[in-house]
């Protein structure tokens, strides 16, 4: 199936939460808290890492980009296999992100590597639900916009007979 080439717009806000009375007078004088929301969306709670005087309690940018990853592939996995006949019944993701920080405290991520665990009904194709984790990395809309490896290393198994493995913990 083709589809047409289409533009979507996603608007978000972020609203800085850490004045603490003296604004960024000085490295130490703010908190680095902010709330970033969608229309219609609750606000997700963020900070820097604690490594750079975040907010342990938070999310920071750095997991919220390996979630992203994570989620955009998960999703184009998921409709593959609903499309292909393979029933995954559960599906767990313990991704992990590298960021190396520069001489001049920036930097950049040098790599993510997705780790899905998926449990498919026992009828399913397996070869074909690797597979499958191909095409999804090629159809990401994440994995392709950003400049550095992503990997994914599935571990994926047949559930047994009569076994419900729909819950999705850990």
């Amino acid at each position: 199936m083709t589809h047409a080439s289409k533009t979507h717009h996603y608007h978000a806000d972020v609203v800085w939460t850490g004045n603490t009375g003296q604004g960024t007078a000085n490295c130490r004088a703010y908190q680095r808290s902010h709330d970033s929301s969608a229309p219609n969306k609750p606000p997700i709670p963020g900070s820097s890492d604690p490594a750079f005087r975040g907010d342990a309690t938070r999310y920071n940018p750095e997991e919220l980009l390996v979630m992203s990853v994570s989620s955009c592939h998960m999703l184009w996995y998921l409709h593959l296999c609903a499309e292909a006949g393979v029933v995954v019944q559960r599906y767990v993701d313990r991704a992990e992100g590298v960021m190396i920080q520069t001489a001049d405290g920036g930097g950049r991520f040098e790599s993510i590597t997705l780790r899905p665990e998926i449990a498919i009904a026992p009828e399913s194709d397996l070869a074909l639900a690797h597979t499958l984790h191909d095409r999804a990395h090629h159809l990401c809309f994440i994995a392709n916009s950003v400049n550095f490896p992503v990997h994914c290393q599935p571990e994926i198994v047949r559930s047994p007979q009569g076994v419900d493995s729909s819950s999705s913990q850990p």
